[in-house]
């Protein structure tokens, strides 16, 4: 494969399988509406773009970290109804107001800072309580929820929706699931006729008992492995391409990299690739004579990552190629058919999640798969 446009890397987006996987999540969730998580950029695939796709496919509902994150999503679709999962920043609710932006209030500071604009605008504007069901994060107290609903019911406010967020649901059979769950029926029976919210992308996969009447897929979405031990089912929404720049012949006992920690045992054929940890190829991805690292395809074969990875440049073996020799400005696949995104998260140790949020390198951006969204 030769890269066709630009001189760097070619980070492609599949706007279409992006919709696909919405769609399929929706069916798995019947009964309940089905969100759209769309938070660290929707997950480095372009908050802007990723959201009109999403709203296209039948997302109403999103939900973003950040004030800034919900005001990309309100200029993208201006209908949507948005979340913000970080709460309400203190100082900030004249902000929220004015984006039509929903914080999901987990603190009694929070909540009182919400009800006081409420009362000063004399206005109920929406908003959604988290509570922690056992994960320390965001969240009310459980022992807190009493003097919620009596503030609640005082000043005839009620919210949009109750929600808690499972620790362990990419593990189905975690005893945690289900102890979250009960907990958070208890909170629910506290909050009669409070619509409620659950399941993760993960916790939407385990069980019709976790949907409630709204579930919150995000890595799902974007194609990444959301539950551990199983087959993903989700369409691939993300591929990239980076330029070979050099290729050069290297000899037995010769040293690759930063730190001379990779050895060749043989005369080898070694391509110099355009792709470091500046465009989010994660050093961890380096390997040693004592540690493998990463793979990255080149044409369609799985070709290691040799010696330490740098701030611009992996060295790839490719002596395996025999005589199939690639020429300098062909591609090599970090994300793609060979090469998944847990795949490269499962080398890094780390998580899909961290793979795509890291893909703010050097690209240029390509969006494919739907010709009525307007271009970015």
């Amino acid at each position: 494969m030769a890269l066709t446009s630009g001189l760097g890397g070619q980070l492609s987006i599949d706007l279409g399988a992006l919709a696909r996987n919405w769609r399929a999540l929706d069916q798995v969730s019947a009964g309940a509406l089905t969100a759209a998580v769309v938070k660290a950029d929707a997950y480095g695939t372009g908050i802007s773009m990723a959201s009109k796709a999403l709203y296209a496919a039948g997302a109403r509902f999103f939900f973003a970290a950040t004030p800034d994150e919900g005001m990309a999503v309100r200029a993208a679709v201006p209908d949507a109804h948005i979340f913000i999962l970080n709460g309400l920043y203190p100082g900030a609710a004249n902000l929220y107001v004015r984006q039509n932006l929903m914080p999901v209030l987990s603190s009694m500071a929070m909540l009182e800072e919400w009800l006081a604009k409420c009362l000063e605008r004399n206005e109920a504007y929406p908003a959604a309580l988290h509570f922690d069901t056992g994960m320390n994060r965001f969240g009310f107290r459980l022992n807190e929820a009493p003097l919620v609903r009596e503030r609640l019911q005082t000043l005839g406010y009620s919210p949009q929706m109750i929600m808690s967020h499972l620790a362990c649901a990419d593990q189905p059979n975690h005893e945690k699931n289900r102890t979250q769950l009960a907990l958070f029926g208890s909170v629910m029976a506290q909050f009669p006729g409070i619509p409620a919210s659950l399941s993760n992308s993960a916790g939407l996969m385990t069980g019709r008992d976790y949907h409630f009447q709204m579930v919150r897929p995000g890595i799902a979405l974007y194609g990444g492995r959301a539950v551990n031990g199983r087959k993903n089912p989700m369409a691939p929404v993300v591929t990239l391409h980076v330029p070979i720049l050099q290729v050069k012949e290297a000899r037995t006992g010769e040293t690759v990299g930063y730190g001379a920690g990779y050895s060749l045992s043989r005369d080898s054929r070694l391509a110099v690739v355009g792709h470091g940890y500046a465009d989010g190829f994660f050093r961890s991805l380096s390997s040693s004579n004592s540690r493998p690292g990463g793979k990255v395809a080149i044409r369609g074969k799985l070709c290691p990552v040799v010696g330490r990875v740098s701030m611009d440049q992996i060295t790839v073996d490719i002596t395996e190629l025999g005589h199939d020799v690639p020429n300098p400005g062909e591609a090599a696949e970090i994300l793609g058919p060979h090469i998944s995104i847990d795949d490269q998260a499962d080398a890094a140790g780390t998580v899909g999640y961290e793979i795509l949020t890291s893909l703010k390198g050097r690209y240029n951006r390509n969006y494919v798969g739907d010709g009525n969204l307007p271009p970015e």
